[in-house]
């Protein structure tokens, strides 16, 4: 297997990087070097999603964290960094760094199974792999452009530089990389996206739910549109997600079924790929849970966020049910996530921690076709998905007391637009539904929204710091290695 540019992907290591928390997938790229077979081929596609999450740093660098205050939590890095919004030079977890890495190695990935399909001629009966591979390729590059970029701006040029679009595997020692612009990635994506969605339908899988099938294509779709604001192809891709386009008994039942789970048992149930909610899984090798929402970090999902939104009133009027609580003083979890733990030398009791990440469900799905409805000023559609939602969230939902209207919107948000206070309300319905889960940082690049984060001294003193939607820090910065590439880095 040829390697991918050192440069651009800073090595941590064969056996974190090809590895994962599941055994059958424990194989060096070594024993992967021919990939003469098509069996071959959908066992490297395993490793074409990216092994490392994006949770620490998009959660930590939003609205869903605060400073808990002096003596209140750990002060490990990255979380102190990430909260002043500080460049990280670190690759360790839960770093910027770490997603660069992942992300372009799942890339190289999907080029060595796309060019194993190629060489050895495999045509149709390796449709679906070469469907899933350059899907692959496409969400991974778009996350790095979304992270590690300037935000895409619906109706403007787009022209601010984007980040290396690999098309191949590797093949000399040290080639340059050009980042193009934001718009021409945009375009190779769409373009990597188009032409491999067709080629999943009918596609089988061991576990579909670990891979980029029709339905989880389209998940990525409704999403990449969203950014782009093709707001007929968000509801295109949205209804195909779900059987028949309804997504009444499709999403996270909150206010039935997880009611009935135990703190233990919650965050296992909640993942599980036999559920219908769960489109795309990903096992990725995280610390975000022992660190972050169920750790100690002075820098998280604190008192004033867990009262407030998390469990504030919502525009319905209601609360939406969920599962956090109070772990310990000023630290709170939302049980979405459990931690297993991969050993790699048992008897030396070592090895990696491990998330199973839904990286898409059902309910985005939903709220991104509610807000292209919104765009279209199709209310009356938008308001039936905004409505569905929240029957799913709200203990005793009742449509005569709880249902989302305009008038109680814009009552609710003090704003007058009809517009403005449906995508307030979704933005709302989406900031709460997926606390701690990485979504809320994408919404506020959508929308150019600003973030404020407290700083606590030592005598109590609150002080406040702005991230304003113009802010160059609002982009990841690109690995320093990378200039021996002639990657340039973002303008600080």
């Amino acid at each position: 297997m040829k390697r991918f540019n050192k440069y651009i992907v800073s090595l941590i290591g064969a056996s974190v990087l090809f590895s994962s928390c599941e055994k059958y997938l424990d194989q060096s790229p070594d024993m992967r070097a021919e990939i003469n077979s098509i069996d071959k081929v959908g066992q490297l596609l395993v490793s074409a999603y990216p092994k490392y999450n994006y949770l620490a740093i998009a959660e930590t660098y939003s609205d869903n964290v605060v400073d808990k205050g002096f003596g209140v939590g750990h002060i490990n890095e990255p979380f102190v960094s990430l909260y002043a919004w500080e460049d990280i030079e670190d690759n360790g977890n839960n770093t910027p760094i770490q997603y660069w890495n992942a992300c372009y190695t799942a890339i190289n990935n999907a080029n060595q199974a796309l060019e194993a399909i190629v060489k050895n001629k495999f045509g149709d009966e390796a449709k679906q792999y070469r469907g899933e591979a350059l899907v692959a390729r496409a969400y991974a590059h778009f996350m790095l452009v979304t992270f590690f970029a300037k935000e895409y701006t619906i109706g403007e040029a787009n022209t601010a530089p984007g980040i290396p679009y690999i098309l191949a595997p590797e093949t000399t020692t040290l080639p340059q990389y050009n980042r193009g612009t934001v718009a021409s990635v945009y375009a190779q994506i769409e373009k990597d996206l188009e032409e491999g969605l067709p080629l999943l339908e009918g596609g089988k899988w061991k576990v579909p739910k670990y891979h980029f099938t029709p339905a989880a294509a389209h998940a990525f779709a409704s999403r990449f549109y969203l950014f782009k604001g093709d707001w007929d192809k968000v509801i295109q891709h949205s209804t195909l997600m779900v059987p028949g386009g309804s997504y009444v008994n499709n999403l996270r039942p909150w206010n039935t079924a997880l009611t009935n789970y135990t703190a233990a048992e919650f965050p296992v149930e909640i993942t599980k790929a036999d559920k219908s909610y769960n489109i795309l899984l990903s096992e990725t090798f995280s610390t975000f849970q022992r660190s972050s929402i169920s750790g100690t970090t002075r820098y998280g999902f604190g008192t004033t966020i867990f009262q407030n939104i998390y469990n504030g009133l919502t525009v319905t009027g209601a609360r939406f049910y969920n599962k956090g609580l109070l772990w310990s003083d000023n630290n709170y979890t939302t049980f979405v996530f459990k931690e297993y733990f991969h050993y790699t030398n048992v008897t030396a009791g070592t090895g990696l921690a491990c998330l199973m990440q839904p990286l898409f469900i059902s309910d985005e799905g939903l709220m991104n076709r509610a807000e292209a409805y919104i765009q279209k000023g199709e209310f009356t559609a938008a308001l039936a998905d905004l409505n569905t939602f929240a029957a799913v969230r709200i203990t005793g939902y009742n449509p005569t007391t709880h249902a989302v209207t305009l008038a109680k919107a814009k009552t609710f948000f003090k704003v007058t637009d009809d517009k403005d206070a449906l995508i307030k309300t979704v933005l709302q319905f989406k900031q709460i539904g997926w606390m701690n889960e990485g979504m809320r940082w994408l919404d506020i690049l959508r929308h150019h929204l600003p973030v404020v984060h407290n700083h606590l001294a030592i005598d109590g003193t609150e002080t406040f710091r702005t991230l304003e939607p113009n802010d160059n820090r609002r982009m990841f910065q690109i690995p320093k290695e990378a200039q021996i590439a002639g990657v340039a880095l973002n303008p600080r």
